[in-house]
């Protein structure tokens, strides 16, 4: 029987009938709340055979740009609880994000800065579920890039190996941009020349350098014959027909206009050595040309710099580009992302390779699995290989949540039970849940993690007695846990109506972390309910502050500002909370909160 399973496994391979890296292994995110964007999600999602579930709708503002904590509420933490409740952390393997979807995260500039572009800050979600430490600060390595490696040495994105998504988008100008992009991704041409074009001195290191070898690179895989480097003061001539396309865009004097004529063939790959060019995808005034820094005449979207949609409407079908300054040691490596991307590799594969960092500024335009040059399928297995049956998750994203666990030091049956916990929550089984956490909690009693989800679900189902015990547990062994005296604080002066009690608790963790909105809020409702609205007004005024996307934490603003007589701000701060989340206005607090306010002139 083996003999005749293994036949017919390589009969259906030479057959061409195992599909892997197909849209099954896509996640579409597109932003209800611009035009167009469900309606350009579902037609990709159509043309490449993505199941109608794996299309999820986001509620963001359309802008350009958002702030950390709104990505966190309105990105990350959805699309987590999408792939987690469904169990499909390792089958998806790309994120498309559609026109719509904010470009940048706000914050601190610089080498070790919060500024990211929302794609590069996306690929980590992985990482980020298995509980792996992934900081906010700066640039981490990708794990997925070629570096100084041989080409040979380059494998097929897979689950197996790969802790990271790879993301890309479909964004451009118009919505009709847009469908090109599908368009040509679909049916891309293996037609055309690679145009590298170079900045005097041609001797100068860095980015020269990696045109220089992307040439001789191309011609080693026998496609010289297609490479056009321009060593020379002059803007390189493109041939009639164009498969890639590198350039210094407005950093080189030589280059002047924007890149309107150049003839790409469908499938078409282009970056710019540019510090910003993925800075917005409005489309600029028709007179305006890219300038020099310092030339405020020359400005659009806050830089004077090429633009990556005027690639897009010029027809290329893949473009590398950057949200904020990358640095050079940051940006796209050509001498990797056109040999690989002739040598088979798709769109998505291509690019990341040929990338140095996630967490920063890179921003992907084009469909992951466009592929003018297919190369070997990757093998199922190598994506998914079923349920873990002792933790109820994915097979290879349980090893890794589990090796996280387990070297944070908690026992391997705590660990399994734990990550089985946390599967069923996400499911909506709380029932279940809460007999894992027991189980974890009682192989390993100080696995905190475990103890401290026993402690929510006790609270959420009524037993707000059994989750103060559970905090003093972990409370016992480490006292100066912030987050620990929090969460009791808050169960005893709220869920149990201990104020008294709750507030030496608060106190304690507001020594600790003096500026955690969390902590904040809770010592403030603490004051709160003891009567003290001044000093409540202090600290939730600061919490809000802090986090002015948490509507929870408005709310109590917003009573804090009632309790002191300062009506106006109270309507405003409740306002605010409701149009943040509508679902906050329907607590009972919100509402009797609203009644008071409403009878006062």
């Amino acid at each position: 029987m083996a003999t005749i399973g293994s036949a017919v496994l390589l009969l259906l391979l030479a057959c061409g009938l195992v599909e892997a890296q197909t849209g099954r292994n896509i996640l579409v995110v597109a932003n209800a709340s611009y035009p167009d964007s469900m309606a350009l999600a579902q037609e990709y999602a159509a043309r490449r055979g993505v199941p109608p579930e794996q299309v999820v709708r986001l509620e963001l503002p359309p802008a350009d740009e958002i702030d950390f904590a709104t990505f966190q509420r309105a990105v990350q933490n959805p699309l987590t609880s999408w792939l987690a409740s469904r169990g499909l952390q390792d089958r998806i393997l790309y994120i498309v994000l559609v026109k719509g979807i904010p470009l940048r995260i706000r914050g601190a500039p610089g080498r070790d800065g919060t500024t990211a572009s929302v794609d590069s800050e996306l690929t980590l979600l992985y990482r980020r579920m298995t509980g792996a430490v992934a900081p906010l600060t700066g640039p981490q390595p990708n794990p997925y890039f070629l570096g100084e490696a041989d080409l040979a040495a380059a494998r097929r994105f897979s689950r197996r190996e790969q802790d990271i998504y790879l993301v890309t988008r479909l964004d451009a100008y118009t919505a009709a941009d847009v469908r090109g992009l599908i368009d040509r991704g679909a049916a891309p041409s293996t037609r055309g020349a690679v145009v590298l074009d170079q900045m005097p001195p041609i001797e100068r290191p860095g980015v020269n350098r990696w045109l220089r070898q992307a040439a001789e690179r191309l011609a080693a895989l026998g496609h010289g014959h297609r490479v056009v480097l321009e060593g020379t003061s002059r803007q390189a001539t493109a041939p009639s027909e164009l498969l890639g396309y590198a350039s210094w865009g407005s950093n080189d004097p030589a280059t002047t206009g924007r890149p309107v004529a150049l003839p790409f063939t469908p499938g078409a790959l282009a970056v710019q050595f540019v510090s910003s060019d993925a800075r917005t995808f409005t489309a600029p005034p028709p007179d305006w040309t890219p300038g020099a820094w310092g030339d405020r005449s020359r400005y659009y979207a806050g830089s004077p710099q090429s633009l990556a949609g005027d690639l897009v409407q010029a027809g290329a079908t893949g473009v590398g580009a950057q949200a904020a300054e990358p640095y050079v040691d940051g940006t796209i490596r050509p001498d990797i992302l056109f040999p690989a991307y002739l040598a088979g590799f798709n769109l998505a594969e291509s690019f990341y390779l040929a990338i140095p960092q996630v967490s920063w500024q890179t921003v992907v335009v084009g469909d992951p699995l466009c592929a003018p040059f297919p190369r070997e399928p990757l093998a199922p297995e190598d994506i998914e290989v079923g349920l873990d049956p002792a933790t109820e998750t994915p097979a290879f994203f349980a090893a890794r949540r589990l090796a996280v666990l387990e070297a944070q030091g908690a026992v391997a049956a705590a660990a399994r039970a734990l990550v089985r916990a946390e599967a069923r929550l996400a499911r909506g089984d709380a029932a279940g849940a809460k007999r894992s956490l027991e189980e974890a909690t009682a192989a390993d009693p100080s696995l905190r993690l475990a103890q401290l989800a026993l402690a929510e679900q006790y609270r959420l189902a009524g037993d707000a007695e059994r989750a103060a015990e559970r905090y003093r547990r972990v409370l016992a062994a480490n006292p100066k846990d912030a987050a620990v005296l929090n969460n009791l604080a808050y169960v005893l002066a709220v869920d149990l109506k201990h104020p008294a009690e709750g507030v030496g608790y608060a106190e304690r963790a507001f020594t600790l972390a003096p500026g955690s909105p969390e902590v904040l809020d809770t010592y403030g409702v603490t004051q709160l309910l003891l009567g003290r609205s001044q000093e409540a007004v202090q600290l939730l005024s600061k919490a809000a502050r802090l986090a002015p996307e948490d509507s929870l934490i408005r709310l109590h603003a917003a009573m804090a500002f009632e309790a002191a007589g300062l009506l106006d701000a109270a309507r405003r701060e409740l306002d605010e909370a409701v149009r943040l989340d509508p679902a906050t206005g329907e607590r009972d607090e919100a509402r009797a909160l609203r009644l008071r306010l409403d009878r006062q002139p």
